[in-house]
This record gives structure tokens, C-alpha cells and sequence, in this order.
């Protein structure tokens, strides 16, 4: 008898562990000082413009994970990297169950498009990852791209966006270096070497982020136009399509310019 009652007890059991947690969370949010509050709602907002940023046709979420950079120092890179993985896979799971039919549809009226699935679907998780961490299409509509391609699955998106972290981990350096030659109070505690060397280490990393960008992107094109076992149209049309993904992608057009 015990042991059948256990299944129907379960439901019970998690909403008093989740009532538990959420009532010592307020607890412990009452005792924090004004400013341990105050960073709980930065928090919240931060997580909330990472969550809208993700979504077309908004822009600026390398601006805000050089601004958490510019907040937090290198400790803001787990913020950064949560609030990117954690909205992007949410834009996905929104955007492929809200627009299902539409994509279906679209599918069978696009060449190019059916030629990009094809390839992505033959090539698998590391071409994903390829075009995931391409600077093109951008973070928001690269969100939109792969939740328009049926043949990318959920675990396939998150895994080939934590592979963008090392990007992420490079904006928030910036942001990190910027904020200390910002800081008046730091200023005055450094010499003109360490002034000069903050300076070169933010050029350097604006440079290393344009040139590792352009490498990326130009690797990706060459990889996709060259695939083993893929006819050269199929290859030729795929590339296209991802060169025109601001004008291609089902989930990026208004729905009259389809219906036209």
C-alpha cells in the first residue's frame, strides 16, 4: 500500500519543496542590505533585456554583455553567459512551437531553404556549431535561424551556443578594461604603463574580436560551398540562403509578405 501511494504523494512533495524554497528565498531577500537588493534587481532587469534582445528584430545584446563586463569585471561573465544561453534557448523554444505551421509551409515553397535544411541536416551538430558561432547572421537572428530549421533539435541549439561563450567571455574583457580606465578613483591609483597597457588590451580585443569575426564567417561560407557527399547547387543554394538570412528566414518575414 505504500509504496502505491508514493506516485500521488509525489505532486504534494514537490509543491512543498518548491513553497520551501520560495519562502526562504524571500526570507533571505528581507535581510539583505539595500544594496544586496538593489543587485537582485539589476539582475531581474538585466535578465529581462537579455531575454528581449534575443528576440527579432531587437538589437544590442553584445552591448549589454560588455556593460555587464563594465559593471562586474571578469566576475560578470557568468551573468553574461547564463542570460545568453538561458533566453537564446527560450527565443527557440517559442519561435519553433508558435510558428510550426508556418515553417512547414515555407519549407516546401523555398529551394534555398529546403538546400540549407538538407545540409544541416546531413552534417549535424558540428556545422551547427559553425554557424552558430559566425558573426553572420547576428546573435538575434542566428536565435530566429535555427528555430526556423526543423532539422535542429533543442540540445543541438544550446550545445552549439555554448560555444559561443569564449566571444562572450571576450566582450565582457572589454567591458572589464574599460571600466577601469572609466573609474576616475582607479585611474589615479595608475601609472601611465598600466594606462597604456589597459588602453592596447581594449584595442587588441576589439581587433581580435573583427578579425576572429571575418575568419569565422569567411571559414563557414568556404565550408558549406565546399561539403564532401553534397551536390555543388545543393551546397551553392545553402550558402545563399544563409547570406540572405535577414530576408530568407520563414520567421523573420511578416506573414503578408509570404502570403504575396
Amino acid at each position: 500500500m505504500a509504496s502505491a501511494k508514493s506516485p500521488s504523494s509525489l505532486p504534494g512533495k514537490a509543491w512543498k519543496l518548491c513553497k520551501t524554497v520560495v519562502v526562504t528565498a524571500l526570507r533571505r531577500y528581507q535581510k539583505l542590505h539595500v544594496f544586496g537588493k538593489a543587485f537582485i534587481w539589476f539582475l531581474i532587469a538585466f535578465y529581462i533585456c537579455m531575454a528581449l534582445v534575443s528576440f527579432p528584430p531587437l538589437i544590442g545584446h553584445t552591448t549589454l554583455t560588455t556593460l555587464c563586463g563594465f559593471a562586474y569585471g571578469m566576475k560578470g561573465f557568468a551573468i553574461a553567459a547564463t542570460a545568453s544561453v538561458v533566453p537564446s534557448a527560450l527565443v527557440f523554444v517559442t519561435l519553433r512551437f508558435c510558428f510550426s505551421h508556418r515553417l512547414r509551409q515555407w519549407s516546401t515553397q523555398s529551394d534555398k531553404w529546403q538546400a540549407l535544411e538538407s545540409v544541416v541536416r546531413a552534417k549535424g551538430l558540428p556545422l551547427i556549431i559553425l554557424i552558430r558561432i559566425s558573426p553572420f547572421p547576428p546573435w538575434v537572428y542566428s536565435n530566429s535561424l535555427f528555430a526556423s530549421i526543423e532539422a535542429v533539435s533543442l540540445w543541438q541549439f544550446v550545445t552549439a551556443t555554448l560555444f559561443v561563450l569564449p566571444k562572450i567571455l571576450l566582450h565582457v574583457f572589454i567591458g572589464s578594461r574599460m571600466a577601469a580606465l572609466s573609474d576616475g578613483e582607479s585611474r589615479r591609483h595608475m601609472d601611465t604603463q598600466t594606462k597604456v597597457i589597459n588602453g592596447l588590451l581594449i584595442g587588441a580585443g576589439i581587433l581580435v574580436a573583427i578579425f576572429t569575426s571575418w575568419l569565422v564567417y569567411t571559414l563557414v561560407q568556404k565550408h558549406i560551398r565546399e561539403l564532401e557527399g553534397v551536390p555543388p547547387e545543393v551546397d551553392r543554394m545553402a550558402a545563399e540562403a544563409l547570406e540572405e538570412y535577414d530576408e530568407g528566414a520563414p520567421l523573420l518575414k511578416p506573414a503578408d509578405e509570404e502570403e504575396d
